[in-house]
């Protein structure tokens, strides 16, 4: 019957409370906290990213969380070693600048697509396009200066969460024990993997040019969501990866929408107020977090509410809180999309007509 399917669905999407759901939820809310705590305390100036980190770096057991974490810091601080490296030399010309973000990205997005630690690899390609990005469009700012409090804002996320994780380990985690990552696996070589780091650095050369052209703001933004989107699982690329991202990237907007729609309702009644505010970003990771750890394929649509939750309700000052930071977002990640489906499409059409050119030929060849 349609009733029991909708109720089946709703069910998947947010699932009935048990134990060790609600210790995940518990341990993402103090870890959140915690982080965002530390990020003042050590001069952080992005203290929403602190936040992030507390949040993505959170997993069942401590071992886990360890281990993504660190991952999480050491592409974090090669992609800013070589952003401080390159971008100086690359920035005054937008063609090399469009060399450098579609090598870099692209290297890193193979690696993190095939490599045993992809997760580090993302953060290299993270990293460098955020932070090249921001350069270009604010030639004012400073790299090191950038460099260092983007560490800063990961190490704080991720010892809050670690320190949370380990404390959990030691109390709630006896009687509600979380499961364990899969230990992950190197790919190895592999064709369809490289056709699609290359369609993601294709799509990221094209950022520098449209900063030029366009003046399009926020394409660190969009250089972020290309590079997220684009990780796949390998398995589900084929001869087009084009399906498997537009779904992603359809997912990622319904997210930060409905995410920024929260805020926006928690924002409007706060005036500015601190105490409310936490407790907004406390309510808003539970739901993300609650759905992200359903049985249902939208996982991915909890995971960015959380994160719109975090860019909005996070500011560096709580007296200057707006739901700016979420638009902004939302308008990084349009941009994005605008500039990585039509990449994604061409390509999809190529390879399309070349297996429909392969198989007249084979069947040609049978008569």
């Amino acid at each position: 019957m349609p009733v029991l399917s909708y109720i089946r669905r709703l069910t998947a999407v947010f699932p009935p409370l048990e134990g060790a759901r609600v210790v995940d939820e518990a341990e993402c809310v103090c870890s959140v906290l915690l982080a965002i705590a530390l990020a003042h305390g050590i001069g952080a100036e992005n203290i929403s990213w602190a936040a992030f980190a507390g949040y993505m770096v959170m997993r069942g057991h401590v071992r886990d969380s360890l281990l993504r974490g660190s991952l999480r810091i050491l592409g974090t601080g090669v992609g800013v070693g070589l952003a401080v490296l390159i971008i100086p030399t690359v920035v005054h010309s937008v063609l090399l600048s469009s060399l450098a973000i579609a090598l870099v990205g692209g290297i890193s997005l193979y690696y993190a697509l095939t490599g045993r630690r992809s997760y580090a690899w993302l953060f290299v390609a993270l990293t460098f396009g955020m932070i090249l990005m921001d350069k270009l469009e604010a030639p004012r700012h400073s790299i090191a200066v950038f460099a260092a409090t983007r560490m800063l804002e990961v190490a704080a996320g991720t010892f809050a969460c670690v320190f949370v994780s380990a404390l959990s380990n030691l109390t709630a985690r006896r009687r509600w024990p979380g499961k364990r990552m899969a230990q992950a696996k190197a790919v190895g070589w592999h064709p369809h993997a490289l056709r699609h780091a290359a369609q993601g650095a294709a799509a990221l050369a094209i950022l520098p040019w449209l900063g030029v052209w366009w003046g399009a703001p926020q394409l660190g933004q969009s250089a972020i969501s290309i590079v997220a989107v684009m990780l796949v699982p390998v398995s589900s690329l084929g001869t087009s990866g084009f399906a498997p991202v537009s779904r992603k990237l359809a997912l990622r907007v319904a997210g930060c929408l409905a995410g920024a729609g929260l805020a926006g309702a928690v924002l409007f009644a706060a005036h500015h107020s601190a105490t409310l505010l936490l407790l907004g970003t406390a309510i808003g990771v539970i739901i993300g977090r609650h759905i992200e750890n359903g049985s249902h394929n939208l996982a991915y649509i909890g995971t960015q509410f959380t994160l719109a939750i975090l860019v909005t309700l996070v500011p560096d000052s709580y007296a200057d809180a707006a739901i700016a930071p979420a638009f902004d977002r939302l308008y990084g990640i349009l941009i994005g999309m605008a500039v990585l489906e039509p990449v994604l499409a061409v390509w999809h059409l190529v390879g399309k007509g070349r297996a429909a050119l392969a198989t007249s030929a084979e069947d040609g060849a049978s008569e």
